[in-house]
């Protein structure tokens, strides 16, 4: 069986003065994902303890579904998201389709090729 996956890290820096507006977006976000994106395989987000870091790990069924994210984001949360956080580094797992490609590459998007290894 192939594995169509996408997935990537998202590394970014809070805004000062930000957490408390970027943890409700978050939980905003978390919801409509879950509730709206069934393809959305894994939607995590890890903090660091002062609230200044945080990481998003994300992997979708295939690059239809990341496109289908995407495009939600775009319209609904991106520019809140962005006003509230500096990305820093975004590291892209699998082999997205162009169009995905084109669609990560705002964000300066790093990608990597599965080199060896199994998902379960």
């Amino acid at each position: 069986m192939i594995n169509n996956n996408v997935s990537w890290i998202l590394e970014l820096d809070i805004n000062d003065g930000k957490s408390d507006d970027f943890k409700a977006l978050m939980a905003e976000m978390v919801t409509a994902t879950k509730a709206n994106e069934p393809d959305a395989l894994n939607y995590e987000w890890f903090i660091s303890g002062d609230d200044k870091h945080c990481h998003i790990y994300e992997r979708y069924s295939d690059s239809a579904a990341t496109m289908t994210h995407l495009g939600n984001f775009g319209a609904k949360f991106a520019e809140r998201f962005l006003g509230m956080v500096a990305p820093t580094r975004l590291t892209v797992y699998g082999d997205p389709s162009s169009e995905a490609r084109v669609a990560l590459a705002g964000l300066g998007a790093v990608h990597m090729e599965l080199l060896g290894g199994f998902a379960r």
